[in-house]
């Protein structure tokens, strides 16, 4: 967690925005009761969210409320769902992730579209490099899908990536290892130009997670080629058992935090979706 100087009132923000993730990851009220079922916080992800091959929803949703959130996540991995080899990590990934119709109305591919088996590591010069999965890794794969300039508005960019650990234990330090790296690099290099400043990440409390086992939410600033000045920079990594799945939105002319807080929570909440229906 970040040292009490880098709080205050970028803090607030980061808390405010976070709360916006969390309430957006249950808001979208699909139905849930599939078989095979995940649990009721992530059936509210979105029909659409569904792999392909799953069983369309036939059942209403579990709670009284429609779209109401679970007083806690309850969601326990089928032992013989969770990967256990490369093979089985990848074909993990690819249902999970999403495509292009499959996180917000218009998105589109964006450059490069697919990276698939490498892994992204900060340098202690705080910039940022790929290189291979580590022994604790069996496969991550991420996909890039941009809402396209129109309207006057920029060229949002986001990203989605599914990553499968060995053990809920390396998974979870990857999320532990995350939030200590805005504290120790609150700018970084992303390459091609693009640069991150002003970064804070937030840990959820378990308590507050509905959706996942763990989750963190990330903010700041972006630049970089065709960004058309400084623009807000939004971020979440959560964990379901060996799984962790990250989601990134780059911000654009035109847009306000609140814009890509939405864009963000929705795709969130729509891998978290799928991770568990792979998962049961």
């Amino acid at each position: 967690m970040m040292t009490k100087h880098r709080f205050g009132a970028g803090r607030a923000v980061a808390v405010a925005a976070a709360g916006f993730l969390l309430a957006g990851c249950g808001s979208a009220g699909s139905k849930a009761g599939e078989e095979p079922k995940p649990s009721a916080s992530a059936g509210q992800a979105g029909e659409s969210a569904e792999p392909s091959g799953s069983p369309d929803p036939k059942q209403p949703a579990e709670s009284g409320e429609p779209g109401a959130l679970p007083s806690a996540y309850d969601f326990t991995p089928s032992p013989d769902r969770v990967p256990k080899t490369a093979a089985d990590a990848r074909r993990l990934t690819r249902n999970a992730i999403l495509g292009e119709p499959d996180w917000t109305a218009g998105m589109v591919r964006g450059t490069p579209y697919e990276t698939a088996g490498t892994w992204t590591v900060l340098a202690d010069s705080c910039v940022w490099s790929r290189s291979a999965l580590p022994d604790g890794v069996l496969d991550s794969f991420t996909r890039r899908l941009d809402v396209p300039a129109q309207d006057g508005k920029g060229r949002v960019r986001g990203s989605v990536t599914v990553t499968v650990h060995k053990s809920v234990e390396a998974a979870d330090r990857e999320i532990k290892d995350t939030v200590q790296e805005s504290f120790r690099c609150p700018s970084q290099e992303l390459g091609g130009g693009q640069r991150l400043s002003g970064l804070m990440s937030l840990q959820f409390d378990q308590k507050d997670v509905r959706n996942a086992d763990a989750s963190l939410f990330e903010a700041g600033k972006f630049t970089g080629p065709g960004s058309d000045g400084t623009q807000d920079y939004v971020w979440s990594k959560s964990r379901i058992g060996p799984v962790t799945t990250a989601v990134s939105v780059k911000g654009a002319k035109g847009y306000e935090t609140t814009d890509l807080l939405r864009i963000a929570a929705e795709g969130g909440a729509k891998v978290l979706y799928r991770v568990e229906l792979e998962l049961t």
